[in-house]
């Protein structure tokens, strides 16, 4: 299929394009999402005022999510491999920004310092390099100066046809907002709809202190997919955070 294919389809989503250009393509590929229904009072504590916490029947969930960053690049330029593809793991929440719901990152780590640098550069979003390993049924990952670290093995399951409502709610996210010194910017994307598999958790280990409260347990929803092609636009700043 074909970029304009994908943005001509448009059915599944809840509200339309924008009618800006296109900035940047990118591939989110064997993506595994670990989902923790969680305490609000507790995430308050890590999204900014500014922002409502989306909910799901009166509830507000966190999600981490390890997948392979590939083949990024701007409109109109070709991929750079060193650039363009690396592993990815960003722990996110869901919000709403005047009624558009969205993802907000609390973390976002990269496994190639490089990548980190410029993707941190041009969006703001913050990330950070931590040493990443991934097999084919397995991702390592660490951080020294935050001391975290993370182990999942899994096996991949059958296809899920039928996506339940809370599947939809939790991966079918066509915004992003994330806050910056000076800003709360927005981010829109477009995909067609996630394919999504079981997945079986053989081993879950995983530290990120800061985070300890919300990511206790065994996850309460788990998925895979072998991955989305993605178009983005640029960065948007909804509200301005500096004082007049």
């Amino acid at each position: 299929m074909t970029i304009q294919e994908i943005l001509n389809t448009t059915n599944h989503r809840p509200w339309e394009i924008p009618n800006q250009g296109w900035k940047f393509y990118q591939e989110w590929n064997n993506a595994i999402f670990l989902h923790w229904q969680v305490d609000i009072e507790e995430l308050k504590r890590f999204v900014p005022d500014q922002l409502e916490i989306d909910l799901y029947e009166g509830k507000p969930w966190v999600s981490v999510v390890a997948f392979t960053m590939e083949k990024i690049r701007p409109k109109n330029f070709p991929s750079f491999p060193p650039i363009s593809n690396f592993d990815e793991i960003n722990i996110r929440t869901y919000v709403k920004q005047e009624d558009k719901s969205g993802v907000y990152f609390l973390s976002i780590e990269g496994g190639t310092n490089l990548s980190c640098k410029v993707a941190k550069g041009i969006s703001e979003l913050p990330y950070r390099f931590s040493t990443i390993k991934r097999t084919e049924n397995e991702i390592e990952s660490s951080n020294l100066e935050f001391n975290d670290w993370m182990h999942v093995v899994y096996q991949i399951g059958k296809e899920i046809k039928e996506k339940t409502e809370l599947d939809k709610w939790l991966i079918e996210r066509y915004a992003l907002y994330q806050d910056s010194k000076t800003a709360i910017n927005e981010f829109e994307i477009h995909h067609l709809q996630w394919p999504i598999n079981e997945i079986d958790i053989k081993t879950l280990e995983m530290n990120y202190q800061r985070f300890g409260k919300l990511l206790g347990g065994n996850p309460n929803k788990v998925h895979f997919s072998k991955g989305i092609r993605v178009i983005a636009w640029g960065k948007n700043k909804c509200q301005n955070l500096l004082m007049a």
